[in-house]
């Protein structure tokens, strides 16, 4: 036994592990036991008891035993190896796309097999795809697994059966040494009653017998309770520590003497809401500290995020300081461009334009009148941090659809705003509510600041679940709308995640209609458009040229036509409750009743019935994000792109929302007295990750 603690030992004192090996572990950051014991199971297999081969279902996960019948190949379009296996009680093939001549040999008949596999549909009735097996003898076939089965993520060269076997000998050092240090402070973990980390490893890995298959989900799993608290934990006072040295930076203090905002206030046709003074007046004092801004603004659907932003461009702009203000895709940020400029102009503020499409000498002059300082305030794509883009004096940074953008890209904007020793103020903008539980995990390092009310005059859309068998109703809808003078979207959503089968479907729908509603000018928008042709189609939109929009889900963010009233969303089963609640806030926009018309195609799933039902009661985005983050999980909502944290190893969010405020305390109490053993947690669970949280 070697006299070293667990992240000293490397892979290579584990028996069957060589050169070749270790860089395949080094793929999933593994690189030493404790890296391997740490690398937890994202789900469970019931291998404990063998299953009737007559008696299995479709969709059923199975163990199942049998005597092999013949074994041939077939061929067809796809050549494939057959095995017909059975028991006293039916039969069943299993087949391989992928094999080999030792393996038709080895499958051999009148020899036993246990096979474990997802039993699917096939040409000659049930069959298990590539299923995991072996050959076992008669006289001890009835052995089963004493527990649940964890299942690793895994890499390419690293299969199931090898990676449990690595992970049970380094199990088995750990049981004998245990040199694993546990972080947690005693007065914690007393606390709270979580168990010892050893122990905790010890469960996870290996599941107490006759544990049901919903043990992830079991109040009563110690060992997961303990280790998603010490994850949950560690995100946490990584966000602590971000939100810790950006106290420490000085920003640029913006003291505005108000008088672009009066007049820009003057010119408003409305007056703001409740909601929108109290988020500006929470942007306005962060504006005036020398400690960089970093605030998250939630705002529904059509709640009026962008006057507050250009608000808090005019405070930043009449302290001398420019803005750039960057949106998720060009179509966005061209129609932020065009309402900045109307709003601007008569306050003598140059607006400027930049975007991955934008060449030559008008891309040349513009870069000039940023590094110059004459244009005050820049709008754009990704295409705002690229290399040649300087900036005189940036201030302020504002993000729209903050979900869309990857960890880098924001990283790298604030970092090219840095080049005056000061580090802008960043505020954040998001129409996609975010439940409280995701924030207080993915987003602790932000202060946050919502408008929980529509502007006077908005009427809840009216939400109709319609089947596919009612088409001619829907059009019949889309031409009284169109003849009353409104406008209409059209929505085709991803076909089997394919965008290119989506799009065949929005030119086939918009082909449809034209033939339908023959008076009715009938558009087509859709992702692999060239820029100028999207933007074409959405000005003659804007202008009502077109009266029907037909398009995939490009449109979901930020496009804004006050007169569409009737959003037609086809296959809404497909989408998650945040995707379904922006695209029907596409309409809603203005003080006339607007509609909303899901075209579901039968039959619908137990959840999606639930789910669209959620869409038809209510009109609420913080109640509809609570309702998805339970429907479907944090990683579906936010991505794990968006922020780097949310790639959890076991913790989930919905499951575990009743550990974070407990999280939260003991973040506090160890931040303050246990600086070094919060260092030590942030590094276990994230490594690499923890640069994630500085955006």
């Amino acid at each position: 036994m070697p006299e070293k603690s667990l992240d000293q030992i490397p892979l290579k004192y584990l028996k069957g592990i060589g050169p070749s090996l270790e860089k395949k572990f080094a793929q999933l950051e593994i690189f030493n036991l404790r890296d391997l014991l740490f690398h937890l199971p994202h789900r469970y297999e019931d291998r404990t008891k063998i299953h009737p081969i007559g008696r299995i279902k479709l969709g059923e996960h199975v163990l199942l035993q049998g005597e092999i019948v013949s074994t041939s190949i077939q061929f067809g379009r796809r050549r494939s190896l057959i095995c017909s296996v059975t028991d006293n009680t039916g039969v069943i093939s299993l087949r391989f796309f992928h094999f080999s001549g030792g393996q038709k040999t080895a499958l051999a008949s009148g020899k036993c097999i246990q096979c474990y596999g997802e039993v699917r549909r096939g040409r000659s009735g049930f069959e298990l795809y590539h299923p995991e097996y072996k050959i076992v003898d008669h006289t001890n076939a009835a052995l089963t697994e004493d527990s649940l089965t964890p299942v690793y993520p895994t890499t390419e060269g690293i299969q199931q059966s090898r990676l449990r076997h690595f992970i049970n000998q380094a199990l088995e050092i750990l049981d004998s040494s245990k040199e694993i240090q546990d972080l947690l402070p005693s007065e914690i973990a007393n606390k709270f009653k979580l168990c010892g980390l050893t122990s905790a490893l010890q469960i996870v890995h290996h599941p107490p017998q006759n544990s049901p298959l919903n043990w992830t989900s079991d109040e009563f799993n110690s060992g997961q309770k303990r280790l998603a608290f010490e994850e949950l934990l560690a995100h946490q006072l990584c966000m602590r520590k971000s939100r810790s040295d950006l106290q420490e930076r000085s920003a640029p203090i913006l003291r505005s003497n108000d008088r672009l905002i009066s007049l820009f206030l003057k010119n408003l046709p409305f007056k703001l809401t409740a909601g929108q003074q109290l988020a500006f007046q929470e942007i306005s004092a962060d504006l005036c500290n020398k400690v960089p801004m970093l605030r998250l603004l939630q705002g529904d659907v059509g709640s009026g995020k962008t006057i507050i932003s250009a608000l808090a461009s005019l405070h930043a702009i009449d302290s001398g300081f420019q803005v750039a203000f960057m949106a998720p895709t060009e179509i966005l940020a061209e129609q932020h461009f065009q309402s900045f400029v109307q709003w601007f102009l008569n306050l003598g503020i140059k607006v400027g334009w930049l975007s991955g499409k934008s060449k030559g000498t008008s891309r040349s002059q513009q870069l000039k009148t940023l590094a110059s300082g004459d244009c005050q305030m820049i709008i754009g794509t990704h295409a705002l941090f690229q290399d040649d883009v300087e900036y005189k004096s940036l201030g302020l940074i504002i993000i729209d659809e903050q979900h869309r953008f990857g960890v880098h890209q924001r990283l790298t904007l604030k970092d090219k705003a840095n080049t005056t020793g000061l580090s802008p103020h960043q505020l954040i903008m998001t129409a996609t509510p975010i439940p409280r539980t995701l924030a207080m995990s993915a987003y602790a390092d932000l202060d946050n600041s919502i408008i929980n009310e529509l502007p006077i005059g908005r009427l809840p859309i009216d939400t109709a679940i319609v089947s596919n068998h009612r088409r001619g109703d829907v059009v019949k809808a889309i031409k009284k709308a169109c003849t009353g003078g409104n406008q209409a979207y059209w929505v085709c959503t991803l076909i089997e995640e394919s965008e290119a089968l989506s799009i065949e479907a929005a030119e086939v729908t918009a082909e449809q209609l034209s033939k339908l509603l023959p008076d009715i000018s009938i558009g087509l928008i859709h992702g692999r458009m060239k820029p100028e042709e999207k933007k074409s189609v959405m000005a003659n939109f804007r202008e009502r040229l077109i009266q029907v929009l037909v398009a995939t889900t490009v449109i979901e963010v930020g496009v804004d036509i006050p007169n569409a009233n009737l959003m037609i969303i086809e296959n809404p089963e497909r989408l998650g409750l945040a995707q379904l609640h922006q695209l029907r806030g596409r309409v809603g926009r203005s003080n006339i009743q607007s509609y909303c018309i899901m075209l579901y195609q039968s039959p619908l799933s137990k959840t999606a019935k639930e789910r669209l039902s959620v869409m038809r009661d209510s009109t609420d985005g913080f109640y509809i994000a609570e309702k998805d983050l339970e429907l479907r999980g944090a990683g579906q909502i936010l991505g794990t792109q968006q922020t780097g944290l949310m790639s959890f190893k076991i913790a989930e969010i919905g499951r575990d929302a009743g550990l974070l405020d407990d999280v939260k305390e003991s973040s506090e109490l160890i931040f303050q007295h246990y600086p070094e053993v919060a260092e030590m947690l942030i590094h276990r669970w994230l490594g690499k990750r923890e640069n994630y949280a500085s955006v």
